[in-house]
């Protein structure tokens, strides 16, 4: 399945930009009834087949339209603090993408060593991750926020914060999801969490979890953390 991104797409006939009719067209070598799949990034998947193959403004005429396309049974929002090397956080966002993420939350925290992300470039990433994995749903990412920000959201649902902070009461994290449930979870930087904002996540309603014996990095986490999600609503 070729699978194009058009979040402004409108039935029954759309113009793709340039950028995408030269990937369909010099690229891909598209010609005209050849079919492909679009979609607006928010769950709804068009087939649609080509009337026009011009490399800057390829029109298409939309043949059939899903809804809700391979919807999961919750909704999962992942706050992790940026690492110091952009890359490992830039491969979290493809992974977490791929694996099905509805939000991704850039964390300002005390112990951050980055602060500063360029949101564009992480949303991007998540654009080509979604294609490549045909998935329908591209996950938000917001810009960098500040964890005391992120700690006081409205969010109905399980709230987890997982650290490592030996000394306190920690529950493995698969104990405390439940298939169904919306979950908001909590990555902090290299250097953890503070045992401020620990306290502060606490008194805000977060469960303490840990993920395992393994001592992981930040991207890591943030990555089991999803997966762990996923494979609790596997079943």
């Amino acid at each position: 399945m070729l699978l194009f991104y058009a979040p402004d797409i409108t039935p029954p006939l759309y113009t793709l930009t340039e950028e995408e009719s030269g990937h369909c067209v010099r690229v891909l070598r598209l010609r005209e009834g050849d079919r492909l799949h679009i979609t607006d990034g928010r769950g709804t998947l068009y087939q649609a087949e080509v009337v026009d193959p011009h490399p800057k403004r390829c029109t298409i005429r939309i043949v059939e339209e899903h809804r809700e396309w391979e919807k999961r049974p919750y909704q999962l929002t992942v706050a992790v603090a940026p690492t110091k090397n952009i890359d490992r956080i830039e491969w979290f966002v493809e992974k977490a993408t791929e694996s099905g993420i509805d939000r991704i939350i850039p964390t300002l925290c005390d112990h951050s060593e980055r602060k500063v992300v360029k949101k564009e470039r992480l949303d991007k990433i998540a654009i080509s991750a979604m294609k490549q994995s045909l998935k329908a749903y591209l996950p938000q990412i917001d810009a960098l926020t500040p964890l005391r920000q992120v700690l006081t959201m409205p969010f109905e649902g399980t709230k987890l914060i997982a650290h490592c902070e030996e000394d306190a009461e920690r529950v493995f994290i698969g104990e405390r999801l439940v298939a169904g449930d919306n979950v908001l979870v909590l990555i902090g930087p290299e250097g953890d969490f503070s045992p401020e904002e620990i306290a502060l996540a606490r008194e805000n309603g977060f469960v303490e979890v840990s993920l395992g014996g393994c001592r992981l990095r930040t991207e890591t986490a943030a990555l089991a953390a999803t997966m762990f999600t996923a494979f609790v609503n596997s079943k």
